[in-house]
């Protein structure tokens, strides 16, 4: 109950406006086709949770690792903020072996 009332606590005061970027991609050469990127690995550390909430595959690795997680009411006004800024008000729930498990398991999908 202690650690619901905190991660509560922490979701709400999450709640800041995230800065859209206004970069463009640059044109391809004409007569070329362009090539997408391959897919950045997401990260713990720098990933918001919003951009992991929003991929399919991210958030199946959420919901192994931390059950529930990825359900709670208030997750969306932690959009803007990592797994591992959030780690220090919920250490029991987002302990450091499970950001271990998710960052290997975010490695391997990268390589796919």
């Amino acid at each position: 109950m202690k650690n619901n009332f905190l991660l509560g606590m922490l979701l709400m005061a999450a709640n800041i406006p995230q800065v859209a970027s206004a970069q463009s991609s640059p044109a391809a050469p004409s007569g070329t086709t362009p090539i997408a990127p391959a897919p950045a690995p997401f990260s713990v550390e720098d990933t918001d949770i919003g951009t992991l909430l929003d991929d399919p595959a991210a958030k199946a690795i959420l919901d192994k690792h931390l059950p529930g997680f990825t359900d709670n009411p208030q997750i969306e006004m932690a959009r803007t903020m990592t797994l591992k800024a959030i780690q220090q008000f919920v250490p029991d729930k987002i302990t450091d072996q499970a950001l271990v498990d998710i960052r290997a398991e975010f490695a391997k999908a990268a390589k796919g």
